[in-house]
């Protein structure tokens, strides 16, 4: 029998073992990670613990023992929730009055989108000390590739990452979850089998026994739709779809059935990537009471303008195409969009452009949500190149930068425009970037 490599996640210390221990011999804890490929394996999913709500936990300890959701309004949907909260069936993008009828003694919070962003900026920093190669995925979670890092660290993989999860959860407190193995989908796969606080290992040995018994939805990708298809079809298990070859599964389904038949047998070439691209970045709003006026939805649509620009001043972003999101009183999604000559980030291009797109669009329907987003993403050259453009638009330019420096120094309410003054503070209820993910 091959020796199992062990490793405290409490005190780091770490050793070979004939068979398991069920306590560290160092400190007592009984948090060990045991496993016979430990020390060989380099691909971790990091992933952040109900980040929104154990934010709002660390920074008010009040709420430590409390059903936390974070969302707001009758109307929204819910953007994180703490476990205790889960424990009575809360989940994350369920109707808020869903959740409050499921858990109605929880704390309902309203994200705060800053705060997020600044502590996922802090984790981000820790993990840059661990390897050159981060590939973010959302505001709460990424991809490391930690091959070559042991002569660095002096320590394997393994250690490294256990040590970076205590670092997190004593110098930024939170808490994360770890997935470690040798591919990003089977590392992804890991980060959830344990939380929260987990540690879990999925090693090459054991990839196909491991997924034959798992449900098909565990395959990344693979949606309600495609889960009943494949149900028709006689498919419920992965092990199911080891079974059959790779011709029979592209037959069936095409490139979706090339993909299944090798995520099915745990293989996924892709690399951990630092230049992963941002394929778009978004900020929307669901109303408390429906808006059908064009008054009332543009007001809106500048404020999430002015949201989604600070976003992209401070990743040091520009978009090429600018897309509105409407959603009616029936829920029926309408998308409009428009390419530009000259790529921005000034949230007065993105509101005059998504302006004159509403304006097509407000025939009197009344509408539950508004949203803005741009794609085609590059890093910002200096920002918009205002001197190539018509004289007009290059002063507006310089006069929402000099509004920058202003909100910069002294907040942001120093400077409010005058459409939005007076604007209902309780009529948007719930501002979301699709680009971050909170389901953990």
């Amino acid at each position: 029998m091959a020796a199992l490599a062990f490793l405290c996640r409490d005190c780091g210390g770490q050793g070979l073992a004939a068979r398991r221990p069920d306590r560290c011999a160092t400190c007592g804890s009984p948090r060990l990670i045991v496993h016979a490929e430990l020390n060989d394996l380099s691909i971790a999913h990091v992933d952040c613990d109900a980040f929104y709500a154990s934010v709002e936990k660390r920074d008010d300890p009040s709420l430590a023992d409390k059903p936390v959701i974070i969302g707001g309004g009758t109307r929204g949907v819910v953007s994180t929730c703490c476990y205790i909260a889960r424990q009575s069936g809360v989940r994350s993008a369920m109707p808020m009055f869903t959740a409050n009828r499921l858990c109605p003694d929880a704390v309902l919070i309203r994200p705060d989108m800053q705060k997020y962003a600044a502590v996922s900026r802090q984790i981000r920093s820790l993990m840059d000390e661990l390897t050159p190669l981060v590939e973010p995925l959302s505001i709460d979670e990424a991809f490391l590739d930690l091959s070559g890092t042991a002569a660095l660290h002096r320590q394997s993989p393994a250690a490294v990452l256990a040590k970076f999860a205590r670092r997190v959860e004593t110098e930024i407190g939170v808490t994360i979850s770890v997935g470690l193995s040798h591919n990003k989908f089977l590392a992804k796969v890991a980060s959830d089998l344990d939380k929260p606080r987990g540690f879990a290992v999925i090693g090459q040995a054991e990839t196909r026994t491991f997924l034959a018994a798992q449900p098909i939805s565990l395959i990344y990708g693979v949606g309600k739709v495609l889960t009943e298809t494949l149900r028709k079809d006689g498919f419920v298990s992965v092990g199911q779809l080891q079974e059959q070859s790779v011709d029979d599964l592209i037959r069936r389904y095409g490139d979706t059935g090339a993909r299944l038949a090798r995520l099915s047998r745990g293989e996924d070439s892709r690399t951990v990537s630092h230049d992963s691209e941002m394929k778009s970045v978004s900020s929307e709003t669901t109303f408390n009471t429906d808006l059908s006026d064009f008054d009332a939805l543009s007001t809106e649509l500048l404020a999430l303008s002015e949201r989604l620009s600070e976003r992209l001043k401070a990743k040091a972003l520009v978009g090429h195409t600018i897309t509105l999101k409407l959603k009616s009183a029936g829920f029926r999604l309408r998308t409009r969009a428009r390419p530009l000559l000259i790529p921005t980030q000034l949230a007065n291009v993105l509101y005059e452009t998504g302006r004159d797109l509403l304006l097509r669009e407000a025939d009197g329907t009344a509408f539950r949500l508004i949203g803005i987003g741009v794609s085609g993403i590059e890093t910002a050259l200096g920002g918009d190149p205002v001197d190539l453009i018509e004289p007009a638009i290059a002063r507006r330019a310089a006069a929402e930068r000099a509004m920058d420096k202003v909100r910069t120094r002294f907040g942001r309410e120093a400077v409010i425009r005058g459409k939005l003054y007076g604007r209902r503070a309780s009529r948007p209820i719930l501002d979301d970037d699709p680009n971050r993910s909170d389901e953990s």
